[in-house]
């Protein structure tokens, strides 16, 4: 009875176990491995196409995640998306002429804005805006472009 006893918690044990990680693995996945909200101060940044992007999405610098994106609306007056970003308060001195490029990482497909440095002096605020910005590739209009622009030769005789 006893040998009986131990082995149910064993069980037990092992299932409550696996069942954390699936819990950790559908959080990371969600982006929602981060429990808190950091203080950071927020820019804005206009791109042409945001694709699959989406808050909470990750805000990279050098391969390193300096904060997350807070909001994505529509600015109707110039029919660009907005994108507000929210970077971390130890990330206070990126130059003002830094670009911002929309890339896709994984294979899920995941889209994150990464941030390259320029080079001057003046740093970004709360309330500024990224001037320098590449939207979202969109697989469909590449294919578009390569199939119906694609100019066909003659064949020699």
């Amino acid at each position: 009875m006893q040998n009986t006893r131990s082995i149910e918690i064993t069980v037990g044990i092992f299932v409550a176990l696996g069942m954390a990680a699936l819990l950790m693995l559908a959080m990371k996945v969600a982006n929602l491995s981060q429990f808190t909200e950091q203080a950071g101060y927020q820019v804005r940044a206009y791109f042409d196409n945001v694709g699959g992007l989406q808050t909470r999405s990750a805000v990279k610098m050098g391969g390193v995640t300096i904060g997350r994106v807070a909001d994505i609306s529509f600015d109707t007056n110039r029919f660009q998306a907005v994108v507000t970003l929210s970077i971390d308060l130890a990330y206070d001195r990126i130059p003002t002429d830094t670009a911002a490029n929309i890339y896709t990482a994984g294979l899920l497909g995941e889209q994150y804005i990464g941030l390259e440095a320029g080079g001057e002096e003046t740093v970004l605020k709360a309330g500024d805006e990224v001037t320098i910005t590449q939207s979202a590739m969109v697989l469909e209009k590449a294919l578009q472009e390569f199939l119906y622009n694609k100019t066909v030769k003659p064949e020699p005789k």
